[in-house]
C-alpha cells in the first residue's frame, strides 16, 4: 500500500511539475537584478547596473560601456536597445542589440538620422566576455539560414530600419530537420521602398545563436509599432506583448496571443500604461520580482528633459498597472532589459565592475 501511495504521489508531482513548467526565457536567481541598457549619452552604448531589490541600482564602470562597440557593432559601431536573457538550458547568456549610431549620419551616408540596417547577436559564458555576429539586412536573403524561402521584400538594399530586437525561447518551434526549440527574435523593420511604416517581424535563431531565418511578419495593425516585449504570463496561460503603437492615444499597450507567432489580438484599450499623459514613452521591458507574482514594467519617458526611466507595477496577470516611479541610482538610463541574478553572478559582476578594464 505504501509503495502504491508513494508511486501515485511521485507521478502527481512530476506530471504537475511538467504541466506547470513556465514557457519562454529561463528565470533563475533570487539575489539581485541586472539592468542591461543603452546609456543615454552621446552616441549611446551598452551599460550595466546592479540592484538587490529591482528598484534601486548602481552603475558599473560609472555607466561606461561593458564591451567594445567597434568589435561587436560591425555596421555602425554603436549598440542600442540591449536585451539580455539566459540560454534556455542555463549554460550561458544571450544578448541582442540594434546596430545603430545616431550621431554618424553624414559619416555613414544615411538618408535619415534614425535609419539603421541591422542587428547584433551576442553570446557569453559569464556576462562579462562576449562573442558576436552581425547581420546587415541590406545584403538580402544570403545572410539568412534559409535563403531559398519566400522573402518579405523584393529589394533589401532599401531597408532603412531594423530596430529593438528581443529574444524569447520557443520550445515548440520545429526546424525543417525535425529539431525542436529555437530562439524567436522579434523586432521592427521598415523598408521605405515597399511599406509605409515600421512593422513587427520575427526570425528564429538556432542554439548556436549565430544564424537567423528569414523574417516573417508578426502582425500589422495598420500603423507603426515598435519596441515589443513578449512574456509568458502563467496566470493567464497566454503570451503577453507590451508595445509602443503610433496610432491612437499615447501609452504602452498589451496584446495577447495563444502562441508566439500569433494570432495577436488588438491592444487592450482600457488597461494600459497611461501615467505620462501626452508625453512620449517607449522601450518597454517587463520582469517579475523574485519569489513574487508582481510584474515590474520598465520604460523610458523621453519627452522631458532630463528624460525619465520609469518602473511601474502590475498584477500577476500583467494587468492593473500602478505605482509608477523613477529608477534610482542609474546616471543615464534608457531602453534596456532586466535579468534576475544569483548571488554568485551578482558578486562576480560587482567585483568586475569595481576594476578598470
Amino acid at each position: 500500500m505504501y509503495k502504491i501511495l508513494l508511486s501515485s504521489l511521485l507521478s502527481l508531482f512530476f506530471s504537475t511539475s511538467w504541466a506547470q513548467s513556465p514557457k519562454g526565457n529561463l528565470q533563475k536567481g533570487d539575489y539581485g537584478y541586472l539592468y542591461c541598457h543603452m546609456n543615454d549619452r552621446g552616441r549611446a552604448w551598452t551599460a550595466y547596473a546592479l540592484s538587490r531589490d529591482g528598484f534601486h541600482y548602481h552603475d558599473l564602470f560609472i555607466g561606461d560601456s561593458i564591451f567594445s562597440d567597434a568589435e561587436h557593432a560591425r555596421i555602425e559601431g554603436a549598440t542600442r536597445d540591449a536585451y539580455i536573457c539566459r540560454k534556455h538550458d542555463g549554460t550561458g547568456y544571450l544578448m541582442v542589440c540594434t546596430d545603430m549610431n545616431v550621431g554618424a549620419k553624414e559619416r555613414l551616408g544615411k538618408v535619415a538620422t534614425w535609419d539603421n540596417y541591422g542587428i547584433d547577436l551576442l553570446t557569453s559564458d559569464d556576462l562579462i566576455h562576449w562573442q558576436s555576429v552581425t547581420f546587415d539586412y541590406r545584403r538580402g536573403t544570403t545572410i539568412f539560414s534559409n535563403p531559398e524561402a519566400e522573402s518579405v521584400y523584393k529589394d533589401w538594399s532599401t531597408i532603412n530600419r531594423v530596430w529593438a530586437p528581443q529574444i524569447v525561447w520557443d520550445a515548440d518551434y520545429v526546424w525543417p530537420d525535425g529539431r525542436k526549440g529555437g530562439y524567436m527574435i522579434y523586432y521592427s523593420m521598415w523598408n521605405r521602398g515597399e511599406e509605409a511604416y515600421d512593422r513587427m517581424y520575427y526570425s528564429y535563431a538556432d542554439e548556436s545563436f549565430t544564424t537567423l531565418t528569414q523574417p516573417r511578419l508578426l502582425f500589422d495593425w495598420g500603423y507603426a509599432t515598435i519596441d515589443a516585449d513578449i512574456n509568458w504570463v502563467e496566470a493567464d496561460q497566454q503570451w503577453h506583448m507590451m508595445i509602443k503603437k503610433e496610432g491612437g492615444k499615447p501609452g504602452l499597450f498589451t496584446a495577447t496571443a495563444p502562441a508566439l507567432t500569433g494570432p495577436w489580438g488588438e491592444p487592450v484599450e482600457d488597461d494600459y500604461v497611461n501615467f505620462e499623459g501626452n508625453k512620449k514613452c517607449e522601450g518597454v521591458s517587463a520582469f517579475q520580482l523574485a519569489g513574487q507574482q508582481t510584474w515590474v514594467i520598465g520604460y523610458i519617458e523621453y519627452s522631458s528633459n532630463p528624460k525619465n526611466y520609469r518602473l511601474c507595477l502590475a498584477d500577476e496577470h500583467m494587468r492593473n498597472f500602478h505605482s509608477p516611479r523613477n529608477i534610482e541610482g542609474v546616471a543615464r538610463p534608457q531602453h534596456g532589459s532586466f535579468l534576475r541574478l544569483t548571488k554568485e553572478e551578482y558578486d562576480r559582476l560587482e567585483e568586475w565592475g569595481s576594476h578598470d578594464y
